[in-house]
């Protein structure tokens, strides 16, 4: 097995023809034709995550157990143990104890505050309440398509929005997508969904967010801002840009937000 780890479909092939065709038979082969060689957990977790984005376990799916996938890829319940830790910790699957191993969804409390990191000073954490302000479709500008990485000049669909906590309008939010991923994405249909966002996207356009990197800095808020927020103008607020990622690490989301921080703090955890 080599470094960029076969098709599950492969494996499949493989691990009901040939044993000598399993992961863990490979491995040694792999090992001594390739400077770059990975663990064998790394190889199998490649296939599993392979079999995440090909939709062979769609978000909030029981996944096979630890036995059923050491058999299917021939190698140790250990190794595949290892494999999944990692998926876990990288919130790609969730274990429940004694129901087994589900791929992550957007749809799960606990996903849902994952990319939301604006907490009450006092109180629980809650969902905002969303207000579609405009959606569009535009040529990508320059930067835009840079940070999505398409082309200057292709699709994006534009989409502003204002969040508010207890009515309270703390959040102004501009978001691009790609055209060609998000075909058909109304402000009527961001209007009538009640659920996260994410999850929209993962249900309806098979995009599933898994990690994002963010810059932030302090702003003042400008006359556009200072209206949709209820604010004074140059009022200061937290700047946030993000730039969202799907499986092999493709971007598909570009969002700078404004974030009021009266009565909210931006919480992160780091480990």
């Amino acid at each position: 097995m080599n470094t960029s780890a076969p098709t599950v479909a492969n494996q499949n092939n493989n691990a009901t023809g040939s044993s000598a065709g399993g992961a863990g038979a490979s491995a040694a082969s792999a090992a001594a034709a390739s400077p770059t060689f990975s663990p064998l957990y790394q190889q199998i977790k490649a296939l599993i995550t392979q079999g995440l984005q090909s939709g062979e376990w769609k978000p909030g799916e029981l996944i096979p157990s630890e036995i059923e996938l050491a058999s299917r890829f021939k190698v140790s319940q250990g190794t595949v143990r290892k494999a999944i830790d990692e998926l876990s910790a990288e919130n790609l699957v969730v274990r429940r104890q004694g129901k087994g191993t589900f791929v992550a969804t957007h749809h799960e409390a606990r996903s849902q505050f994952r990319f939301l990191r604006l907490v009450p000073d006092e109180g629980v954490p809650h969902y905002p309440e969303n207000k579609i302000i405009e959606v569009k479709r535009l040529r990508a500008p320059a930067e835009v398509a840079r940070l999505l990485d398409i082309k200057s000049g292709d699709s994006v669909i534009f989409i502003r929005r204002v969040q508010s906590f207890s009515g309270v309008p703390t959040i102004l939010d501009d978001l691009w997508l790609p055209g060609i991923i998000f075909k058909g994405l109304t402000a009527e249909r961001l209007n009538e969904y009640k659920g996260p966002m994410y999850g929209l996207f993962e249900t309806e356009f098979g995009t599933h967010m898994i990690r994002a990197s963010e810059e932030i800095r302090a702003v003042c808020a400008d006359e556009v801002t200072a209206e949709l927020l209820g604010v004074p103008l140059g009022a200061p607020l937290l700047n946030v840009e993000r730039v969202s990622f799907t499986y092999g690490d493709k971007p598909v989301e570009l969002r700078r937000g404004l974030y009021l921080t009266s009565s909210h703090h931006y919480k992160n955890e780091l480990s």
